[in-house]
């Protein structure tokens, strides 16, 4: 008997492996992703910017970004003793101008080593709403605390979203036309906006992008359902934080494994599993006094970090 309505999922024709090179852009549930990639030591950047959520925001980073445009005076503010960027999460704002500049620089510096060099690309949208600041007339990564009333809050439609998604594609495409890019919609409710509101705003994000993917029609751009998911097969509270709106860790384990069956290479897996045992036998905790246990434990994880690095260089525990 079956009870859950499961979500066919499509095997990709590009998987990722130990060869690839992974960046994964977008709202919170792109950290998730991106914490699973980075603990079986696939080589990921995660959000060199921190969490996005709006497609225009993430297509005005890149845009800079790739296009060479250096972060100037114009680009921070001071707001309650620290210095913030529009363009940026609160985990890049600083103490001084000259300090979030330097972090602006190196985040817009490994984002672009990162588009050009990765072989996949995951971009997770996490909202339609945006938040315009009146002044200068630019759609925020993040308000840093700024008061709301110098804020113009919008519901992006269908139409500019699939512009503004078509965009992201081609800008991605211009310096790295071999990258594999799929894209996700975020589970996470944005409840604050209002239970109909996030409806109307995932709904926009999943009309728009499935336009841009029909209209391009390509292998390389692909489409992964966490929202669907989550929403229908894992349709129930016990999946849920005690917020009731992020996803708990059994959920994230659930999708990881789905996008795993979807995008990661078979061949992978054995290799997958001993990092997880390695990284599981680093979290052990000995309640061995004698010390006997600890030394056959530390000969295993020298005997099995040797193996995977000698395998994969590039891995570090």
């Amino acid at each position: 008997m079956k009870l859950t309505t499961e979500i066919p999922l499509q095997v990709s024709s590009s998987p990722i492996d130990y060869d690839s090179k992974l960046l994964s852009l977008g709202s919170c549930f792109a950290e998730h992703i991106g914490d699973k990639l980075t603990y079986y030591k696939l080589r990921t950047v995660q959000n060199p910017f921190g969490i996005l959520f709006h497609p225009q925001v993430l297509l005005d980073v890149l845009e800079k970004v790739l296009s060479n445009q250096a972060f100037s005076a114009e680009d921070v503010f001071q707001q309650d003793q620290k210095w913030h960027s529009f363009y940026a999460h609160s985990k890049l704002s600083r103490t001084s101008s000259l300090e979030i500049l330097a972090e602006l620089s190196s985040a817009g510096k490994e984002l672009k080593t990162a588009c050009i060099e990765s072989s996949h690309i995951l971009i997770t949208l996490g909202t339609s709403f945006v938040y315009k600041h009146i002044a200068s007339g630019q759609r925020v990564a993040n308000c840093h605390k700024v008061p709301q009333a110098r804020f113009e809050k919008q519901l992006i439609s269908v139409e500019e979203l699939h512009q503004i998604l078509s965009r992201l594609v081609n800008c991605i495409r211009e310096i790295n036309p071999k990258s594999n890019i799929i894209f996700t919609v975020s589970p996470v409710r944005h409840i604050k906006d209002g239970m109909i509101e996030n409806s109307r705003s995932k709904s926009h994000l999943i009309s728009a992008l499935h336009s841009v993917l029909e209209e391009v029609s390509s292998p390389k751009l692909q489409y992964f359902p966490s929202y669907e998911l989550m929403m229908d097969e894992f349709r129930d509270y016990r999946f849920y934080k005690r917020d009731l709106i992020h996803p708990s860790e059994v959920a994230i384990d659930m999708i990881w494994e789905k996008f795993m069956y979807s995008f990661i290479s078979k061949g992978s897996y054995e290799d997958m599993a001993k990092v997880e045992k390695l990284q599981k036998s680093f979290a052990h905790r000995s309640m061995d006094s004698s010390g006997k246990t600890d030394s056959k434990l530390k000969v295993y994880q020298y005997k099995l970090k040797e193996e995977l690095i000698k395998k994969y260089s590039f891995m570090k525990f």
